[in-house]
């Protein structure tokens, strides 16, 4: 049998409508006003007082009562932000994560909460998601959260009214000021510079002690932010507007310095960059600017950041660009130079306030003067109550058989009480206490430890009472707890203080490298460089300790050369890309200048021998040969590459160049049998390039050249000669050796014999060195050291005298007067 379903009908006034009417203006002010003061309190403002936004607060109470302690081990991210999510903060875990990591990078925090494990985010890259990384309270936290136990804090309800978290932390050191902080609000924002604990502290603690001083005083303790990424804040006078009213602006920098990165390259390193600013941003911005061609000078750019050596950007400088010019470029466009703007914001009794340095310092030591005195009053409590259970025990101790046979004698635990506090004088707690007791804690040494307990509490009592009593003692107990703060966990100052930016002479000029004329330097060691001007290159003496020099061009900035071979070649190359000597009164050293092989890579057996000019209208370059053979080249050089210069015959190779400039030189040769034949540059005709030259020297049998050079008209000279034995391994033995006036011997002709210009001593047989040219000579051996060269002889044909050291290497001043 079917059942009929039957519907209550509700009363007709169930359905009633109630509108009320309310002005739609009004609605949305109260409802913003609601949401932007919730926003305000709860998300987006610290407190003055700990420094902290309700979510840092809470992550960390969070953390102390999970027992994350910094001597325990690790715990999942997950797990810590499941609990703060779950307990106090209902508002997402991303912004609990947010706040968890940010607390734990020490290139945001200058004194990290959070000791991160994994991978908590760089400046470019964001963190790896929570379950991937763990985390537990640093040692500064333990600062933060110290004294929660002991009643110096409010507690209030959470979200649900089931539990009681802080209202703030009893922190021990300004953190505030420490850490900094960013905050975005309705209608207001923060934002706040990190700073160096030890300087804020000296700050705070100076303010403790004179509290009229002025801004100046504190300014004292703490000159500016410490960032905790280092680099350099530029002008000074900001930072003193937003010490005084809260609102003020810096320059950040980042450090660098310039440096030669290759034997040929000019660099730029950055070491350390403006405050959140990473590498990665800094060079997309540099090849932006490249590319839309508002940035010049830059070849290249390495990130070679690593966990040993910290942040290493290099920025590679083209040749014939001023490095200091490019780097106030990079300045100029790049974000390695930022605007830090200073909004001290926070909240003060519950209301967003503007304050200076010396209002964010007071705030704190009111503070944490409440904290000490609060933590000062609980901890005397607990110690008289303490000393009343002592002095009970004291007194049951004394009359011990009474005490156990009245509690013997007792029908239960309360008439046993009442009895105790009748007969002894007890109190309550007193009489409890003692019925609690274990038996084992009434023998004879258990009553010497209880005097000895209550003398120790008597005398702590009276430390205690005396800091609630005296104001001045208060305060210095205030004061000594900062310091001890300081000085556990103070660290250096990272951040260089700068009144202004100095400014390179070069940014008054242009960018790139002017076509000065200057010199372009070969030493007899392979070292390549240029001066910085065209001024005549001195000699100093047999003494000086650098290089000899064996050729020299007078070219400009941007001016080409050419380096001739043994194998009868000349290779262009740009005087741009040399590395420059400073300007000096004495004869340059080329310690500073670049290996030959960085420029030109020459095939195995072939040798450089000097530079010479490509200008068309100098005199051409003379050649001879290890066969005696020489030449005079025509000034018709192609206008790039290399190109060969005399058509060598099978065994031979050019020995010697000299760029002839007047065409009046004398050409010399000299022989391994120690002849030297020397005639008029003019006595051999011009040829081309392909040519193969005429006869030079006639070598008698087994002699060859071992030098061939010019020597100028009219100028001083001398030949140097150095005699051995042709069995020696070449370096391996000094040798004699003599230097004689070029004017002993005499002119002959082209293609004869010459004349002896050295005598050799017993063991010798032929010259290992020889070298002919204007004085004032300069020797130098092995890595370019000098070497003394013995007193001119008039004795053409004398012999040598023994030398101490072997030469190999000798040349000329260069750059006097033709």
């Amino acid at each position: 049998m079917a059942r009929s379903r039957t519907r209550s009908t509700p009363p007709e006034d169930a359905f009633e409508e109630k509108i009320v009417d309310i002005d739609v203006t009004e609605e949305m002010s109260n409802a913003f006003l609601e949401y932007s003061l919730s926003v305000i309190h709860s998300r987006a403002l610290p407190d003055a007082r700990d420094g902290l936004k309700p979510v840092q607060r809470r992550i960390l109470y969070s953390m102390s009562e999970m027992g994350l302690r910094p001597d325990r081990g690790h715990v999942k991210s997950s797990r810590i932000v499941g609990d703060v999510m779950g307990k106090y903060h209902p508002h997402g875990d991303s912004a609990i994560y947010e706040a968890l990591v940010r607390m734990a990078q020490d290139f945001t925090m200058r004194l990290p909460l959070v000791d991160g494990h994994g991978n908590f985010g760089s400046l470019d890259d964001g963190p790896a998601a929570s379950r991937y990384t763990e985390a537990r309270m640093a040692p500064a936290a333990l600062l933060m959260v110290g004294g929660l136990d002991e009643e110096t804090v409010d507690f209030v309800p959470n979200y649900d009214d089931q539990l009681l978290q802080p209202a703030v932390l009893p922190t021990a050191y300004p953190n505030l000021l420490v850490n900094g902080v960013t905050g975005i609000a309705v209608g207001m924002a923060t934002n706040m510079a990190p700073h160096n604990l030890v300087e804020v502290i000296g700050a705070a603690r100076y303010l403790l002690d004179h509290p009229t001083c002025s801004l100046d005083d504190l300014m004292k303790h703490v000159p500016g932010p410490d960032l905790p990424c280092g680099g350099r804040i530029i002008g000074l006078d900001g930072i003193r507007d937003a010490y005084l009213t809260g609102r003020g602006s810096f320059r950040t920098r980042a450090t660098t310095r310039i440096e030669k990165i290759t034997p040929r390259k000019m660099g730029i390193v950055v070491t350390e960059l403006p405050y959140l600013v990473g590498p990665e941003k800094v060079i997309d911005k540099v090849r932006d600017a490249v590319q839309a061609k508002k940035l010049q000078g830059i070849s290249d750019v390495k990130d070679l950041t690593d966990r040993k050596n910290g942040l290493r950007l290099v920025f590679e400088v083209k040749n014939g660009f001023h490095p200091e010019a490019v780097l106030e470029q990079l300045y100029k466009l790049t974000p390695m130079e930022e605007n830090f703007g200073i909004n001290a914001v926070a909240l003060v009794d519950g209301e967003p306030r503007t304050m200076g340095l010396k209002e964010l310092l007071r705030v704190f030591l009111d503070f944490r003067i409440e904290v000490v005195r609060r933590r000062t009053a609980y901890r005397l409590a607990r110690k008289e109550t303490r000393l009343h259970l002592v002095e009970g025990l004291l007194v049951a101790i004394l009359d011990i058989d009474e005490v156990i046979q009245l509690i013997r004698s007792s029908d239960d635990v309360a008439t046993a009480r009442q009895r105790l506090i009748d007969v002894f004088d007890l109190t309550e707690a007193q009489a409890s206490y003692i019925l609690d007791l274990q038996l084992r804690r009434l023998t004879k040494f258990s009553r010497i430890e209880l005097e000895n307990e209550k003398s120790d509490l008597e005398r702590e009592i009276e430390a205690l009472r005396a800091i609630l009593e005296d104001e001045t003692l208060l305060r210095k107990t205030v004061g000594t707890e900062l310091a001890d703060v300081a000085r556990a966990h103070g660290t250096p100052r990272r951040t260089v203080l700068l009144e202004s930016a100095a400014v390179p002479a070069t940014t008054a000029t242009s960018l790139e490298v002017a076509d000065d004329p200057c010199w372009v330097l070969l030493s007899s060691s392979g070292l390549l460089a240029r001066t910085t001007t065209d001024e005549p290159i001195p000699g100093d003496g047999p003494r000086a300790k650098h290089d000899a020099i064996v050729g020299a061009v007078r070219t400009t900035a941007r001016g080409e050369y050419a380096l001739v071979t043994s194998a009868g070649r000349m290779i262009r190359l740009s005087a741009l890309d040399l590395p420059t000597l400073p300007p000096t009164s004495t004869a340059p050293s080329l310690a500073g200048g670049a290996p030959l092989a960085a420029y030109v890579d020459l095939p195995r057996g072939e040798e450089p021998l000097t530079i010479v000019s490509v200008d068309s209208g100098s005199g051409g370059v003379a050649l001879g040969t290890v066969a005696g053979t020489v030449k005079r080249v025509t000034t018709d050089y192609p206008s790039r590459g290399d190109w060969e210069v005399i058509a060598l015959k099978d065994g031979d190779r050019v020995i010697g160049a000299a760029e002839l400039v007047t065409g009046t030189e004398h050409l010399v040769f000299i022989a391994s049998d120690a002849q030297l034949l020397h005639f008029p540059a003019s006595a051999v005709r011009p040829q081309g390039r392909s040519a193969a030259g005429m006869s030079g020297i006639r070598l008698s049998a087994g002699a060859h050249v071992v030098f061939f050079g010019a020597v100028a008209e009219g100028r001083e000279a001398v030949v140097v000669t150095a005699s051995g034995s042709a069995g020696a391994l070449p370096g391996t033995q000094p040798g004699s050796v003599k230097v004689t006036p070029f004017g002993e011997y005499p002119a002959k002709g082209r293609a004869t014999g010459g004349v002896r210009c050295h005598r050799f001593l017993k063991g010798e047989d032929t010259l290992v060195l020889a070298w002919a040219g204007a004085t004032p000579v300069r020797a130098s051996g092995g890595g370019g050291v000098a070497v003394d060269l013995p007193a001119a002889t008039g004795r053409r044909d004398g012999s040598g005298v023994p030398a101490t050291t072997v030469v190999s290497g000798i040349g000329a001043s260069v750059g006097g007067p033709s």
